[in-house]
């Protein structure tokens, strides 16, 4: 369907539900209650209100619902296998807790009779490919749901949805009745998780594979070797991963296991071993493979750090060569990532030997160096048939064009490689581990509306990946760092361009945040025993509201304001902290309706007040708490500029109420205040401060109101509240 096609198609489904609404308000109050129930639910069943997420490609919403019972069950159509039988059962695990129904699990056999009817097709892909079909179509009226398929994966994809799709009300648990076509934007939708800089169980895997298989991502990026450390078994080598893993490392068995496990989720499994840089780990067993002489040390700090593999010498290929070999019949997927980003070539400058080889050879810098190697390991690759994927800085004019490219660069870059005829796929943006919030990751696209590329180019980019670096994870706060913004990610990379509402995307993610509760994932649960844990106490609640109005500092500044190593616990407030805050957002939301309410500032007043109240409140009894718990005096700054923030607040309210401007002496004095509040402490910062900040300045410019328009005086408020532009180098 065409874009243009698209809206027509919209704004009759607008109009057709505006319609069936005026229809059923003449008729509303002679209908006996539990049918007043239904079609209140009804009327407000519109594709606005789902709570699906990834939106799917095509939706239709119709009359009617299908009621879920305890006689819910399910028959399959056509072809079956065990990777679809466990796929329903798992979903009637899942939807059994939610509903708390007991269901039988065994398969009906006459399809007329079930509620649930899978239609699929054929297996698709023996192992999972980029080019698997991942289509499907689920329709539900009154009666029944049928789920058609081309591929089991096909198949999986849609339980999903329905899973999302299921209601409940006065009457009891529903599925709506609609009509959904769907299928990705994108053939590759990533996770990448680092587990080299810090180990990650496999429980702590799979839990997170079961979210991935929720929000329908598809590639399990698996990180497995850094400076840090080398997590994999080698038969042939063995003291890569005795000696440079610290113990802990996957065994051959295990990643058969997860291969097999994601396997039965449609999702690929995709290794990297980053050379020629971030290799310190290789070297720690094989020094002679360096490019300067060892011994060398597993590196226990967070950083960009010199070993290099010697590209020059043959018998680093030799290596290369049996160990990706080895590598390559352990990992059936068809990529594999060798890494390539960050090598500086420090140590190949001080090396005469790669010096003179460089000379000899014609190679004029470290990049034309490093385009060398890869030429090398895709030859290697090749011979052991597996395709190479690596970050930008593998890109240079020697490169075949059958390597992929992922960029951490960004959009631009991505598009200078498809049109250089590479493809690619798109990670700036999506680096989660910058805890930067859903909305920012939201908005980046692997296709901007304003690329400038060829519908051949834009067949080179294949779509995306999140990135979870591992330098400040461990498997308590993994998740929390990883969910629920991921699945705005996976949104981004599965649904049509055109889904781009913030605010809706916010409400489905926290429905959908729950929802992921029931795989075992601890990014709700952890958070209040990380709290308690600081304080030594169940009575967490004034450092609760602390940490729900701070988040770690963004980008990288964690490792200079807060400086630890990867053998430091991660068990502070700043882990304990989550990225994004939900009690933020509402604050600032109620603060934008404050406002915009000028001048008779009375929607929201009482619950800014409240919220005000709390954080005052919160900041008295932090002070004790803080006293009895060592782990938290780090915190201490925090609990004052809290009292600070709240009293600044309170006070502009109560200008603003009273419409009587402050003196210019006290604007003067809170702004400061806000000022030294919004520096970070212990690696955390306030997000709420430019709120009030403008609840500040509002009262400041009441006198303007007089000769200007509410909006007028609203945006010049904004404007003078907003920070500074960043000073350009």
């Amino acid at each position: 369907m065409s874009g243009e096609m698209k809206v027509k198609h919209l704004r009759v489904m607008k109009r057709a539900n505006y319609l069936y609404s005026l229809l059923i308000a003449t008729s509303f109050l002679s209908l006996p209650l539990p049918t007043q129930n239904r079609v209140m639910a009804q009327q407000a069943m519109t594709s606005d209100h789902l709570d699906l997420m990834p939106v799917p490609a095509s939706l239709q919403i119709q009359t009617g619902r299908l009621p879920f019972t305890r006689s819910f069950n399910v028959a399959i159509k056509n072809y079956t296998d065990d990777r679809l039988r466990a796929g329903i059962a798992r979903m009637l695990t899942r939807i059994a807790g939610r509903t708390v129904l007991t269901l039988s699990p065994e398969l009906a056999t006459d399809e007329s009779a079930a509620i649930l009817v899978v239609q699929c097709e054929r297996a698709g892909e023996i192992i999972p490919s980029l080019g698997e079909n991942e289509s499907y179509s689920l329709e539900i009226n009154d009666k029944q749901a049928r789920l058609v398929a081309p591929t089991v994966v096909g198949a999986l994809r849609g339980l999903e949805t329905f899973l999302q799709l299921l209601q409940g009300d006065r009457d009891g648990y529903y599925l709506p009745a609609i009509k959904i076509q769907d299928q990705p934007r994108f053939p590759w939708r990533g996770l990448l998780i680092d587990v080299a800089r810090h180990y990650e169980p496999i429980e702590v895997l799979k839990r997170n594979l079961d979210a991935m298989a929720a929000v329908k991502l598809n590639v399990f990026h698996w990180h497995l070797t850094e400076d840090q450390g080398f997590r994999v078994e080698s038969k042939k080598f063995p003291r890569l991963h005795t000696l440079g893993s610290d113990g802990l490392f996957y065994t051959q068995d295990q990643v058969r296991e997860i291969i097999a496990y994601a396997r039965d989720r449609g999702i690929r499994v995709m290794p990297e071993f980053d050379i020629p840089g971030h290799s310190t780990s290789w070297l720690v067993a094989y020094p002679e493979f360096g490019s300067a002489p060892g011994p060398y040390k597993i590196e226990r700090g967070a950083g960009i750090f010199e070993p290099a593999l010697d590209p020059t010498r043959e018998q680093t290929y030799k290596f290369l060569d049996t160990f990706l070999g080895e590598m390559a019949g352990l990992f059936p997927d068809a990529y594999m990532h060798i890494g390539g980003d960050e090598n500086e070539g420090k140590q190949w400058d001080r090396n005469p030997q790669i010096q003179a080889f460089m000379k000899e050879k014609g190679i004029k810098d470290n990049h034309a160096l490093q385009a060398y190697f890869n030429q090398r390991i895709l030859k290697i690759l090749q011979k052991h048939h597996k395709k190479m994927i690596g970050w930008d800085e593998i890109l240079h004019p020697d490169l075949p064009q059958d390597a992929v490219i992922q960029s951490w660069r960004g959009p631009a870059s991505l598009a200078e490689a498809a049109k250089k005829g590479y493809n690619g796929i798109l990670s700036a943006g999506y680096y989660i581990d910058l805890v930067l919030p859903a909305s920012q990751h939201y908005v980046a696209d692997p296709i901007p509306a304003d690329a400038s590329l060829t519908p051949e180019e834009a067949k080179r980019i294949l779509g995306g990946e999140a990135t979870m670096w591992g330098e400040w994870v461990s498997p308590e706060t993994i998740d929390s760092r990883i969910w629920p913004r991921t699945a705005a990610i996976a949104e981004r990379l599965w649904s049509p361009r055109n889904v781009t509402d913030i605010e809706d995307m916010y409400r489905r993610l926290s429905v959908i945040s729950r929802q992921l509760e029931e795989l075992g994932l601890t990014h709700e649960k952890n958070y209040g025993m990380l709290l308690r844990r600081l304080t030594a106490s169940e009575n967490t609640g004034p450092l609760r509201t602390l940490a729900s109005i701070v988040e770690p500092v963004k980008q990288y500044r964690r490792y200079q304001m807060r400086p630890q190593t990867m053998l430091s616990p991660l068990t502070g407030l700043v882990d304990a902290a989550r990225p994004d805050s939900e009690t933020a957002r509402q604050f600032n939301s109620n603060v934008d309706a404050f406002l915009a309410d000028a001048p008779r500032f009375t929607l929201f007043r009482s619950d800014l007040e409240h919220t005000l109240d709390e954080w005052q409140a919160a900041s008295r009894r932090l002070g004790p708490m803080i006293d009895q718990s060592p782990a938290l005096q780090e915190a201490r700054p925090l609990a004052n500029n809290l009292s600070a923030i709240a009293e600044a607040g309170l006070e502009a309210l109560s200008y603003l109420s009273s419409g009587s401007a402050p003196a210019a002496e006290w604007s003067q004095k809170q702004l400061a205040r806000l000022d030294e509040a919004a520096k970070p402490k212990a690696a955390l910062e306030f997000v709420v401060i430019t709120s009030v900040r403008r609840l500040v300045i509002a009262a400041s410019e009441l006198p303007q109101l007089r000769s200007m328009t509410p909006a007028e005086w609203n945006k010049r408020v904004t404007t003078m509240a907003s920070p500074p532009a960043p000073a350009k180098p």
